[in-house]
């Protein structure tokens, strides 16, 4: 475990250091702005979204952020070169022993297909660029699959997403059914001959929406071998007033219930260092309206199901901040979980799969 020892003691706003005993490996996170925001992370591994797009507008007048080949080709190589001069510790994990190799490493992904257009011969290509995650869908269908947004078509892969998982197998990325509506998620898993993960997400059964997993996403995800990862975005883990970081680990538990303490983990999906609004950690009570909300609108007059009233918040408060993964071990301390099953969620699980899956 060399890859956490630099990282033994997190110190923490919020309280006393907190000791590590394990890995701390993050879902789904970003290169942060401040290289010093990796350290004081205390973060061994993260998955890191490397895609870029732009906002269009589609038939209907409706807008949306898309991906492009153009824009993902110059992403990904800006964030390998970003790594190399302003981050001389951190690593990009190609294979597994790349997790055991002394410091903190960083796995690429891309947050949808659209990239990849209809020329399979780009997954290899992004492949050589060092990408080793594959998202199905981001918030809009595509030409691979059907996002959640469409879910109640009830159609998943198309023709050209399962070439495309057959190439994610054949070429060695890993796929990734975050986002993807259930037929999507459920006929990836059984369609690779590879594990998937849903790398950030919720519980539907604690939050009807369907951006959040079904319990039978959950449990196939885990029995591929894959790994289910918890997120940050608090209007899909409580509809109460005030988000907590109890309602965080509720998600955890209901998922560690039906996938077992080997699939599930933590993801972010935020900065590193936490959800910022005009240079200032986010304000649930003051940042909404001009964060979220039209978005949200947008998604109501659409019909998807699930956007209905406006959410009143956004980040648990305590959590949203560069030290959350100290805060996080604590709270499922508290919540009851044995200190070798916390160890898990906190990154064993992600750096088992990853050293296990990564080639």
């Amino acid at each position: 475990m060399a890859a956490f020892a630099a990282f033994a003691c997190v110190g923490t706003a919020h309280g006393a250091a907190a000791k590590k005993s394990g890995p701390y490996v993050d879902g789904m996170s970003f290169l942060p702005d401040n290289p010093a925001d990796l350290r004081a992370s205390g973060l061994d591994a993260f998955i890191c979204d490397v895609s870029k797009g732009k906002m269009d507008t589609d038939a209907a007048g409706n807008s949306f952020y898309h991906r492009t080949f153009e824009l993902c080709d110059e992403s990904i190589a800006a964030a390998a070169a970003r790594i190399r001069s302003d981050f001389p510790g951190l690593g990009v994990a190609l294979r597994g022993a790349d997790l055991a190799a002394g410091r903190p490493v960083a796995i690429f992904q891309f947050q949808g297909c659209e990239p990849i257009g209809t020329d399979l011969s780009r997954i290899a290509y992004f492949r050589e660029k060092s990408l080793r995650i594959l998202q199905l869908t981001h918030n809009e269908s595509n030409a691979f699959a059907t996002a959640y947004t469409d879910e109640r078509s009830g159609v998943g892969l198309s023709p050209l997403g399962i070439e495309g998982v057959r190439e994610m197998n054949r070429v060695g990325l890993i796929p990734d059914v975050s986002h993807a509506s259930e037929a999507t998620a459920l006929e990836t898993v059984k369609l690779s001959k590879t594990p998937t993960i849903l790398s950030h997400g919720a519980c539907r059964a604690l939050l009807d929406h369907p951006r959040a997993a079904t319990d039978r996403m959950i449990r196939a995800v885990a029995e591929s071998g894959g790994v289910f990862g918890v997120f940050m975005m608090s209007f899909w883990l409580t509809e109460a007033p005030v988000p907590t970081p109890d309602h965080y680990v509720a998600h955890i538990r209901h998922a560690v219930k039906l996938a077992g303490i080997d699939a599930v983990g933590i993801a972010n999906d935020y900065a590193m260092e936490g959800l910022q609004f005009d240079g200032r950690p986010f304000d649930n009570s003051r940042d909404m309206p001009g964060s979220y909300h039209g978005w949200w609108e947008g998604n109501r007059k659409r019909g998807i199901p699930g956007f209905g009233p406006l959410p009143q918040h956004a980040v648990i408060p305590e959590l949203n901040t560069i030290d959350r993964m100290a805060l996080i071990h604590r709270a499922l301390l508290r919540g009851g979980f044995k200190p070798r099953e916390a160890d898990k969620i906190m990154g064993g699980n992600w750096t088992r799969f990853f050293k296990e899956t990564l080639r």
